[in-house]
């Protein structure tokens, strides 16, 4: 006998991630597809979780996380940015992606409007219609991907709760500027009710000696902000599964009361791993040379290619155009590029939720550069 189901998500299937990646093992190809590192975190990282892991830190953590980390983030987000946060208004997650799950929950009521910058991460939009919410999309327009603020202002109302802004964006690579940032202070200011969820997972992924404007910079914005970062990003292991959340006391509390119930608690001993390794600030500060460096190689060695390069402003990602090579829709060129070239990328057109097509791809340059070159080697044959 079956069963007959009303999905929640109807149109929600197999992420495009996990598809590419998938077909990536399928066809022996190089993945510049799912956003991940392919070369190894910090040795002594590795050997401070053996080390908890022995000395018996491997029962449940609190469900804030451990305090000792709590403190650590704190000091490190006042070194960067000029807040000092309580460390009772951090919140560690089970990665980035279920900190926004929870923030999104925990304020959209059925019926609320929340308002999201297209292209955008998958993650947002499945949370905002579990929560009964209303997408309302602001497109991004190719190739800058600038943020269009006049619109953003027709489109806020007495239904507006939520807006949802990434920076460095997640796929574009752009970045929001502190013109930006004043634009959403305004707003924030004029329209009481209105929340912020910053997700700023690549903050130390920023290039060309820009800084990352976090909310956590203006009074007035941090006051009404979800703010959300990435230690596996930032560690460079992302298969820990370790984010946080920095928010004001009235919307932590209601954060927790999602996370209580969702993950309720981190890996412990890699928690006390990190509030020891957090302390080395050389290992985050390198971050926007290091991954410079590699958004560079890779253009550098794409410039015989017949794709048109943006290079990007920050993040894991670097964005290109093939019209040069083909008239496919986006998902069928990506299928065909991890087919016959053996490299794995992302079509842009599934970070839309009308399925625009501009016939660009997202590459993750997040590689060694043997990885980079070689894929660039495959890629210019084309």
């Amino acid at each position: 006998m079956s069963i007959s189901l009303e999905s929640r998500l109807p149109r929600v299937g197999t992420t495009i991630f996990s598809v590419m990646s998938q077909l990536a093992q399928e066809h022996a190809a190089i993945n510049l597809a799912q956003g991940f590192p392919d070369f190894e975190c910090s040795p002594e990282l590795l050997e401070l979780v053996y080390k908890y892991m022995r000395d018996g830190y491997n029962q449940y953590a609190p469900m804030p996380g451990v305090l000792p980390l709590r403190e650590a983030l704190a000091t490190k987000i006042a070194s960067q940015y000029q807040f000092s946060p309580s460390p009772e208004n951090i919140t560690l997650t089970c990665g980035a992606t279920e900190a926004c799950f929870s923030a999104i929950t925990s304020v959209v009521r059925p019926g609320d409007e929340v308002i999201l910058f297209e292209p955008a991460f998958d993650c947002y939009v499945p949370a905002i219609e579990l929560a009964g919410g209303i997408p309302v999309y602001i497109p991004m327009h190719y190739p800058h991907y600038q943020f269009d603020w006049q619109m953003v202002r027709e489109k806020v109302n007495s239904k507006t709760r939520l807006i949802i802004i990434n920076s460095p964006h997640n796929p574009t690579g752009a970045l929001l500027s502190k013109h930006d940032m004043l634009e959403l202070e305004h707003l924030v200011i004029e329209k009481k009710n209105l929340i912020v969820l910053s997700d700023e997972v690549y903050e130390h992924m920023v290039f060309d000696g820009l800084p990352h404007e976090s909310v956590l910079k203006y009074a007035a914005l941090r006051e009404r902000s979800f703010a959300i970062f990435s230690l596996g990003k930032t560690y460079h292991v992302t298969g820990w599964r370790m984010g946080y959340c920095v928010a004001p006391a009235a919307l932590t509390k209601e954060f927790r009361k999602v996370h209580q119930f969702n993950t309720f608690s981190v890996h412990t001993p890699s928690q006390y791993a990190m509030a020891e390794f957090i302390s080395k600030k050389e290992e985050y500060l390198r971050l926007p040379d290091f991954f410079e460096k590699k958004r560079d190689y890779f253009l550098s060695a794409m410039k015989k290619s017949n794709f048109e390069m943006f290079p990007s402003k920050g993040s894991y990602f670097q964005m290109a155009s093939y019209k040069n090579i083909s008239t496919q829709p986006d998902v069928q060129f990506a299928r065909w590029l991890v087919e016959e070239a053996g490299v794995a990328v992302i079509p842009t057109s599934v970070f839309y939720h009308n399925g625009v097509d501009e016939h660009v791809v997202r590459f993750c340059i997040a590689k060694k550069e043997e990885t980079l070159q070689a894929a660039a080697d495959r890629l210019c044959k084309i």
